[in-house]
């Protein structure tokens, strides 16, 4: 299970922080990943990091975005940096896991809502 954290309203400029971890008998987590969903709009790939940390990101998002994981934590974090309104939406965690059941398996977060108004 992912648990997603942290998203909120904040004004223009403004930053953010939003966590997930991931919870239940895992034995590995591969690939983990932060998509968006505005009204109207596709989920979006947002940000995602290997294993090994190894980052990806949607042109949009690059120069403001950060993303990282604890491992030991089994937390993928995204740090934003100079939200902009069109950042504006529900963001989902994603995390290809391998656990004592299945093997690797994608997940998804409840997704948590950020928002950039002023």
């Amino acid at each position: 299970q992912l648990q997603a954290s942290g998203g909120g309203l904040v004004q223009p400029g403004g930053y953010l922080r939003v966590s997930c971890a991931a919870s239940g008998s895992i034995l590995s987590i591969g690939v983990m990943g932060w998509y968006r969903q505005a009204p109207g709009k596709q989920r979006e790939l947002v940000a995602s990091i290997t294993a090994d940390g190894r980052g990806n990101y949607a042109d949009s998002v690059k120069g403001r975005f950060t993303i990282s994981r604890d491992n030991a934590k089994n937390t993928v974090y995204l740090r934003m940096n100079s939200l902009k309104p069109e950042d504006t939406a529900v963001y989902y965690c994603n995390a290809d896991i391998y656990s004592t059941t299945r093997f690797y398996t994608s997940y998804w977060g409840q997704g948590t809502q950020v928002t950039v108004s002023s």
